[in-house]
């Protein structure tokens, strides 16, 4: 019989069938006997994988290398598209299958500039979402691609402004903002590649109240993919650090998120996205704003940030805690 000590021991095996029933039986006598009956199979779960994150931080270099290449020839080449097509999605969908990708985050940050290591973040974060919300693989493929390319247009922007410490001169913010015309220049005429792929380029900072650019468009006219980039592109770049602030603690960039969920994003989409990576905090081990840690054992779904904690001082329930919540991840 398998045990979930078996499970721990093989972590870059392929993935595990469901729980059988024996090992369920193992949880139910470790509920019995006041053991956490989670930590074993979780703690698989959660463990990052050695192989998948060589493969993301070689993804973020050779992304760089890429899109050097299209500021070099002032052009998208059909090879760099088809690089990024047979090398870089196909590690960016394996990364998507974790239904944890709180481990990635930390590797994300390690890796290359944030320029480049930004792209493999967004299309790992858009294909997550596009996997929860049950996309078929045609789609949640075109996906992929549409997040891996959304900041193309940047290769058109004078690396002065990508590169500036401190607020840009207003001259300097519009340049900056027509990187989504230049990225839809660059991939609408592309023989074989999907609509959404530029359209996710051009739309990205599209709000569903139409207080976006470069458009303004509202609501429907917004592509469903540039929807989920837009999430996801706000989400990384608010979770890492850049070269004008650092990464936002866990606990801002969720209540940010869900201030933001029936304004500036698709209220259905940002639902679902958030719920999921709050579900996936059992188990884990989180600083507070108070300095305290503790280990989640409890998520309220009506406000997921006021999580159950089991503390070095005992049970600590955050909705009772005014002033106190998740800084953020330990590990992450």
């Amino acid at each position: 019989m398998r045990t979930l000590k078996n499970r721990k021991g093989k972590l870059n095996n392929k993935a595990f069938p469901p729980l059988t029933i024996p090992e369920i039986d193992i949880m139910m006598a470790q509920l019995e006997n006041g053991e956490d009956c989670r930590s074993s199979y979780s703690e698989y779960q959660a463990l990052p994988n050695v192989d998948i994150n060589k493969k993301i931080s070689e993804a973020c270099f050779q992304m760089k290398d890429l899109l050097q290449d299209i500021r070099n020839n002032g052009y998208m080449q059909l090879e760099v598209l088809q690089t990024i097509q047979m090398d870089i999605a196909p590690v960016i969908l394996e990364s998507a299958k974790n239904p944890d990708i709180h481990y990635l985050f930390e590797q994300l940050k390690a890796g290359s500039e944030y320029t480049y290591s930004h792209n493999i973040g967004v299309g790992i974060i858009a294909t997550y979402i596009g996997r929860q919300l049950g996309f078929s693989q045609k789609n949640l493929s075109a996906l992929t691609l549409a997040a891996t390319l959304h900041d193309v247009g940047k290769t058109k922007i004078p690396e002065s402004i990508l590169e500036k410490w401190g607020k840009l001169t207003a001259a300097e913010y519009e340049e900056m903002k027509r990187h989504t015309i230049y990225g839809y220049e660059l991939l609408k005429d592309i023989p074989g590649l999907p609509p959404s792929v530029a359209l996710s380029a051009l739309q990205h900072h599209e709000r569903e109240n139409g207080k976006g650019y470069p458009l303004k468009l509202e609501g429907n006219d917004i592509h469903p993919h540039a929807k989920i980039v837009a999430i996801a592109d706000v989400f990384h770049a608010m979770s890492s650090n850049r070269v004008y602030h650092q990464a936002m603690p866990f606990h801002k960039v969720i209540e940010q998120m869900n201030r933001d969920m029936f304004d500036k994003f698709n209220p259905e989409i940002l639902l679902g996205f958030v719920t999921q990576l709050t579900s996936t905090l059992v188990g884990k081990e989180v600083l507070l704003t108070n300095q305290q840690t503790g280990k989640i054992i409890m998520i309220n779904p009506y406000d997921p940030l006021k999580v159950l904690l089991n503390t070095e001082t005992g049970i600590v329930d955050l909705r009772m805690e005014e002033g106190c919540s998740i800084e953020r991840i330990i590990g992450s």
